[in-house]
């Protein structure tokens, strides 16, 4: 018998394309003794439906099984509907159509950290987060000590949250949500945050999760490896609807391949920032001409209605047949620079002295975040380039393929 069975499910959204700024409640008050008439005309519109609402399908007849101990990864590009569907298995929203039968206790991790309070000490929170969480006050105290052990912070265990450091926040908050005991765990991308060591200890928790004990999880990430790696089936979303099930392997080959067709760049609106990524152009052309060796610049332009301070802009870059990121830069954790967003427009370049890939079709990643604290934009896949064929200074192939992937700067005596 299936631990989640999903039928036809779909999400519906009405967007009001209301002109001008927020309504105030002084604004309201003022229009209804103001004009009274007109404010009872409106509402007699909205009631009758007559006002114009554009209906909007995030999901759209999602059908899929879960059996007992599966791990089951849900891919696709942002705006696919990924998160909107695991608010729906965690019962945070209602589908609109369809219907889902849960075959046992869900726990969530939607976003972590969710639930903490500031003014109270690790302890307290431990207790807090966890009855937020669904578990009970004997299985948070049978679970205490793991708990503290997993996060490292026994040192820290009495003192207020509000004074931990971004990463003490992140760990405790995982190591909550990863000691529950329900029969359906559901992850939304928490890998993204954490240094390498904190997310390589999350993915062995997670893999004896399902292996020691048995647990369904259902894992959303944008990074592939980390799918692959825990995920023996897949669900590719795409525009709301389930676009491929299967192997994970195959599920991925086909998502990287498809999407790796759209070359050109589309501005990418990040609404917890009220910022527009409106460019980015490699080599200053929309072909984004890169030959291997040569120097390469990375041009990336921002709108924004605010300034955002220490910021964190992340370039990564992986090669299309292997999927595996040959190259990763953040203004932040990697070069130590304190970026702002000022409001306004904005302008931020990348300088690679010398771009030493062999040729071939590669992937450009990009991400936006507060590092360690806040993740506002990830995507492993967000459009493609070509390295075209030339020859290394000195060398006598046309192309290294069979060599590798990198050409490292070297001397031989």
């Amino acid at each position: 018998m299936p631990v989640i069975e999903a039928n036809n499910i779909g999400k519906k959204y009405n967007i009001n394309h209301r002109q001008g700024g927020y309504i105030t409640l002084r604004d309201v008050l003022t229009n209804v003794f103001s004009n009274p008439f007109k404010f009872l005309k409106q509402k007699v519109k909205t009631v009758a439906g007559l006002t114009k609402n554009e209906e909007f399908w995030a999901l759209k007849d999602i059908s899929f099984n879960v059996e007992k101990g599966e791990v089951i990864g849900i891919i696709g590009r942002n705006g696919a509907g990924k998160s909107t569907l695991l608010k729906i298995l965690s019962q945070i929203t209602p589908p609109t159509t369809g219907e889902i039968k849960i075959n046992g206790r869900v726990g969530s991790l939607l976003e972590v950290g969710t639930g903490f309070h500031p003014e109270l000490s690790g302890r307290e929170n431990i207790f807090l987060n966890g009855a937020i969480l669904g578990m009970k006050k004997s299985e948070i105290v049978k679970k205490f000590d793991e708990i503290v052990e997993f996060a490292g912070i026994e040192k820290f265990l009495d003192t207020p949250v509000k004074y931990y450091s971004s990463g003490m926040y992140v760990r405790l908050a995982f190591s909550v949500a990863a000691h529950m005991e329900p029969d359906v765990l559901i992850i939304d991308e928490v890998l993204a945050v954490g240094d390498a060591d904190f997310q390589k200890k999350c993915l062995g928790k997670m893999d004896e999760i399902t292996k020691k004990e048995g647990r369904t999880i259902l894992f959303v990430s944008h990074n592939m490896e980390a799918i692959k790696q825990l995920c023996k089936r897949c669900i590719l979303l795409d525009k709301g609807e389930v676009k491929m099930i299967g192997e994970t392997k195959e599920i991925v080959e086909n998502y990287l391949n498809v999407s790796s067709i759209q070359q050109v760049f589309t501005p990418i609106k990040i609404k917890e920032i009220d910022a527009v990524v409106t460019k980015i152009v490699i080599n200053e052309s929309e072909s984004g001409r890169v030959f291997p060796g040569k120097p390469m610049k990375i041009d990336i332009e921002i709108e924004a209605e605010h300034e955002v301070d220490n910021i964190g802009i992340q370039i990564m870059i992986s090669h299309d047949d292997t999927s595996g990121c040959v190259f990763v830069t953040n203004t932040n954790t990697i070069k130590g620079l304190d970026f702002i967003i000022k409001t306004g427009s904005n302008h931020f370049v990348c300088f690679i002295n010398s771009f030493n890939l062999c040729s071939g079709r590669y992937r450009f990643g990009f991400a936006i975040d507060i590092p360690f604290v806040k993740l506002y934009y990830y995507d492993t896949n967000l459009f493609s380039f070509d390295v075209l064929e030339t020859i290394f200074e000195n060398s006598k192939l046309p192309t290294l393929p069979i060599y590798g992937h990198v050409y490292l700067d070297h001397n031989w005596q």
